[in-house]
């Protein structure tokens, strides 16, 4: 038996809450199909489209009436964990129940730790909400102290800080969960960024990416394998060129090679790859596999995906 920490991409989900509905039926069916094989399977998932949905429902609900407040960016974050957790635990349940497996799943709502310090809050990336003029992003920066960037020629938008995760809040009981035979559905969305103030936690307005947060989750659960699942079946070098190379395994040393060599598009197949490495590197042993959804099983075997692992 292996334990398992897979990563959920974009393709697993969906844009709107009846896309996602749909499409998360097919994922539960590459998810059981670990399970069936004997594994302790974690799901993490990304929760872009989902957080974005939410802050944009306040944020014009706010405008249309005074009385309806803006949300705070980790309480979206926690209600986009809760739904996206709602659909994924009912499909994945249904599967184990069709599987005569036992059909134990829990979605866990979860904070992760980051480094108040972390250069990432000195400057923001991430682009979240709506598009203003530039007056308008003048006027919220001073109003409600938001960092506003140009994006791509249409307008003017908030931006956030990505910083990387240092430790998972809730890791004690997902742990207890997980021995207890439990399918756990964790970290969504690289989990709600929280800071540590005096034995407090307190959220950030910020965006953790979710690779890196399976990462760290598969670290501390010492898990065997970190499957990080997308649209493409491998990682490559070339990538849309005549001479792409898809590859199959891949020593860290190498790894930080190509990543040094520019290989990886940033924002795409570049943080999952720094994300694997990160796993792999942590203990001799631990392979991170990149790999498409449909294909997991396979991976699993060793005849699809990319593996990452300590030479």
């Amino acid at each position: 038996m292996k334990r398992i920490v897979v990563a959920l991409g974009g393709n697993a989900l969906g844009n709107t809450p009846k896309q996602q509905l749909e499409l998360v039926r097919q994922t539960a069916k590459s998810i059981a199909d670990l399970i069936a094989l004997g594994n302790e399977v974690i799901i993490a998932h990304g929760n872009g489209p989902q957080v974005g949905m939410i802050n944009l429902a306040f944020e014009t609900a706010s405008k249309a009436d005074a009385k309806i407040p803006e949300m705070p960016f980790p309480e979206c974050g926690a209600m986009s964990q809760g739904y996206i957790g709602y659909h994924l635990q009912n499909a994945i349940r249904r599967e184990l129940v069709i599987g005569k497996m036992p059909s134990r799943v829990a979605t866990v709502i979860t904070q992760v730790i980051v480094d108040e310090d972390d250069p990432a809050f000195t400057n923001p990336t991430k682009p979240i909400g709506s598009f203003y003029s530039k007056e308008d992003a003048k006027r919220l920066e001073v109003e409600k102290g938001y960092v506003m960037k140009e994006d791509a020629g249409r307008g003017y938008r908030r931006v956030i800080a990505s910083p990387k995760p240092i430790g998972v809040v809730e890791i004690d009981m997902i742990r207890t969960l997980v021995e207890a035979e439990h399918t756990v559905i964790t970290v969504g969305g690289g989990g709600i960024p929280v800071i540590e103030q005096n034995g407090e936690l307190i959220g950030v307005a910020a965006v953790i990416d979710k690779d890196f947060a399976s990462a760290k989750l598969a670290e501390l659960l010492d898990a065997d394998y970190l499957f990080i699942l997308t649209a493409v079946e491998h990682a490559s070098i070339h990538f849309g060129k005549p001479n792409q190379i898809d590859l199959k395994t891949l020593s860290v040393t190498d790894a930080k090679r190509h990543i040094e060599e520019g290989h990886f598009a940033k924002g795409s197949m570049l943080p999952k790859v720094e994300a694997a490495v990160s796993f792999a590197s942590s203990k001799k042993g631990r392979k991170a596999v990149i790999a498409s959804l449909e294909k997991s099983a396979e991976a699993l075997q060793g005849t699809s995906g990319t593996v990452i692992m300590m030479e």
